[in-house]
């Protein structure tokens, strides 16, 4: 399902090669933790999670809010870890992510993950059905696909509009791929007019567009009218005609089905049977080392390093069996986060 959306300005610039250098350390040696002291599944769950995302590429002193926080973070989690780990990440940004079923492939049959064809599906469903299904205007150019020994899978992808990106989460545990709206999250933007075919709402169109997509012969509209039925359209209402589909998953799984052909059928389908079309935008609107950016402040390399050797010296003690000072942190986190402090 998918568990949420966070918007994002775009900053210009690179990450700097002494600040990537560190977000790799660290980072690796933060999830690292997190897979000892509780297990592959947590650290994807967190990953999962919009919020928590976030604050962990502040803690790797990346900017707050640029487009950047998603791109780097996951660039720097993609070096860091690995089936040594037992999670590995595939895909990136731009041509990176057209790697991600061969490296979904590669990464599985490493880890002894079954199924695998299965997870390279489920990297293009989830791809589909955010740079298609839900049109809000946002492109995707950033695509990762995390996956565990345990066969079990996030999502982390980006898409671009104008001045702003937006970030999509997904996380494993069910099969219902299309009516899974995310939670309101609070975003700075929200797009005044989004046709999101995957929310509850708009149920009924779903399955309205699959009836008019395998009964779907010719339709001539004036020009002046808002539906537009191209050629390639209608030479893709040919192909998924002959195929049949039985339901909207399927339907948009089908190769040549994107973002106009949805809509088409959506507009056709609410002139035809009346079902209601949801307009709504689904989204809504922490430094411990500083930002790349400079704000709150510079990026301070020495605590930085220090906190990264603390970290390691941490994770080697686990290792032997002397997991006092992972109960300790964990100890200090609670401390610090209790509301009477």
């Amino acid at each position: 399902m998918r568990t949420g959306i966070a918007n994002l300005p775009l900053h210009g610039g690179h990450a700097p090669p002494w600040l990537f250098k560190r977000m790799v350390m660290l980072g690796r040696e933060i999830s690292e933790v997190i897979i000892d002291e509780y297990s592959t599944d947590e650290f994807l769950r967190r990953l999962s999670d919009p919020f928590w995302f976030q604050a962990f590429s502040c803690v790797l002193g990346y900017d707050w809010h640029s487009s950047g926080t998603t791109t780097v973070t996951m660039g720097a989690l993609k070096e860091a870890l690995g089936p040594e780990l037992g999670v590995a990440v595939c895909g990136g940004k731009g041509r990176t992510s057209r790697k991600t079923p061969d490296e979904i492939v590669k990464f599985g049959d490493v880890m002894g993950v079954e199924h695998v064809d299965g997870l390279v599906n489920v990297s293009r469903l989830v791809a589909k059905v955010d740079n298609s299904a839900l049109q809000d205007g946002y492109h995707l150019y950033h695509h990762t696909f995390v996956l565990d020994e345990h066969g079990h899978w996030v999502v982390v992808q980006q898409g671009m509009n104008g001045s702003y990106a937006r970030r999509y989460h997904w996380i494993w545990g069910g099969n219902d791929f299309v009516n899974a709206p995310p939670r309101e999250i609070a975003a700075q933007r929200v797009e005044k007019r989004v046709l999101d075919l995957t929310s509850r709402q708009n149920s009924p169109l779903r399955s309205a567009s699959v009836d008019v997509a395998n009964d779907f012969k010719e339709l001539t509209m004036p020009p002046n009218h808002e539906i537009k039925i191209t050629k390639p359209i209608l030479k893709t209402l040919e192909k998924v005609r002959e195929i049949r589909p039985k339901d909207f998953k399927e339907l948009i799984s089908i190769q040549g089905v994107g973002e106009k052909t949805l809509r088409a059928l959506a507009l056709v389908s609410n002139v035809i049977y009346g079902a209601p079309i949801d307009w709504k935008d689904p989204a809504k609107f922490s430094y411990a080392h500083g930002g790349k950016d400079g704000i709150p402040y510079p990026v301070d390399r020495g605590t930085y390093d220090k906190t990264i050797e603390i970290l390691k010296s941490a994770v080697d003690s686990a290792k032997i069996g002397e997991r006092d000072r992972i109960r300790a942190i964990k100890r200090l986190n609670d401390f610090l986060t209790d509301p009477s402090y």
